[in-house]
């Protein structure tokens, strides 16, 4: 298995622009990791390719310091070429086979899935972990499909494939996600919009943990 269950408990999605003023990216990242953080995704929707291969090379560093995987969101080419542990696709972004093909067998590739039907296609192709909402909507991203927790479920008990939550998720309703099957959950603002993201990081991974109790 290229990612475990265990990388995937708190999986922080990383962008300039849901940090506050004067925090730099990396140094974000590291409190996030420092507080629990399993996996790092960069997230830049507004940047030049040039710029976000950039800003992986930077944070590279950082999560392997911590033994955490670096995932790239959309782009294959950045992935290869900033040397990042994988790369996260989703339904427009690329095809999972051709990823594979460049990235190489070690790399871990990630899949969006909305439904039962789009998670097995992933499956299908060779995804390693499915990325699943939006559960609670999205503060981050408009005209979000919604998921709803039966769904998730129907994904969790019928895809062989380790499968994180998306969408809204903060320390206020995560816990409702505990009897969905997730193997953990991804979180945006409710990590890197805080002025400690490294407390913000533990109380999100304590939740998770319990989720397992």
């Amino acid at each position: 298995m290229r990612v475990s269950k265990k990388q995937l408990k708190l999986y922080a999605v990383a962008g300039s622009d849901t940090l506050k003023e004067g925090v730099k990216l990396a140094d974000a990242v590291e409190q996030a990791i420092m507080g629990g953080a399993t996996i790092v995704q960069l997230r830049e929707k507004h940047r030049s390719e040039e710029e976000i291969i950039d800003m992986a090379k930077e944070l590279k560093p950082v999560c392997h310091k911590y033994n955490v995987p670096l995932i790239i969101n959309d782009s294959v080419r950045v992935a290869y070429k900033a040397g990042a542990d994988g790369v996260h696709l989703g339904l427009t972004d690329g095809d999972i086979i051709y990823a594979r093909r460049i990235l190489g067998e070690n790399a871990i590739i990630g899949a969006t899935a909305h439904n039962l039907h789009e998670a097995q296609a992933a499956w299908a192709a060779g995804a390693d972990y499915l990325g699943c909402g939006a559960v609670f909507g999205s503060p981050t991203k408009k005209n979000t499909v919604p998921l709803s927790i039966d769904e998730l479920n129907r994904i969790c008990t019928q895809i062989s494939l380790p499968v994180v939550a998306i969408g809204g998720i903060n320390a206020e309703n995560a816990m409702q996600l505990k009897e969905s099957g997730i193997d953990g959950i991804a979180v945006v603002s409710a990590l890197f919009s805080h002025d400690d993201i490294q407390l913000a990081a533990a109380v999100l991974r304590d939740i998770v943990d319990k989720m397992e109790s």
